[in-house]
């Protein structure tokens, strides 16, 4: 089990980053041949992921069927995404031969969101590091950081 943090905390990260949310919806459970291989997908793709930190790709955060996943820069995701010597591709090529015909079966779905440097503010309590405080620093959120407002404009943004 991961250490919780006791205190209020900020998340911190330097430069910009894209966040990209990914999920799945399982339309027809009695068919888990459409569904499954995308269930059993995702876990191969982040282990991957993990293991090669000059791709780009920072953490992520999973909760069931969706992954909440924060990258340098969408270059980064997009090359990997497109790539042909990775887990993506071939799981996206074979999930649209499975479900050419009969889309309805399974659902997929994502979201990217570029994030410019301080447009941004997260905060944790009694939690341990997820989201943006697992990919970048944890500092106090007191003082100026006490408000969501404050910790925006910390950033050089006017909230």
């Amino acid at each position: 089990m991961a250490q919780v943090i006791p205190e209020r905390m900020a998340a911190e990260i330097e430069g910009d980053f894209v966040v990209f949310v990914i999920g799945m919806r399982i339309n027809k459970p009695w068919k888990p041949h459409k569904w499954l291989p995308v269930f059993l997908a995702m876990p191969r793709i982040l282990k991957e992921l993990k293991a090669n930190p000059a791709c780009g790709f920072l953490g992520s955060t999973s909760a069931g069927l969706l992954t909440v996943q924060y990258w340098r820069s969408f270059q980064h995701l997009e090359a990997y995404a497109r790539s042909h010597d990775h887990e993506h591709w071939p799981a996206w090529v074979a999930f649209n031969k499975r479900t050419a015909a009969s889309r309805g079966d399974v659902g997929i779905w994502h979201e990217t969101y570029l994030v410019r440097a301080g447009d941004y503010e997260a905060i944790y309590s009694g939690m341990p590091r997820m989201g943006l405080g697992s990919v970048g620093d944890l500092v106090p959120a007191s003082g100026k950081k006490e408000s969501a407002g404050g910790r925006l404009a910390k950033q050089g943004v006017t909230p």
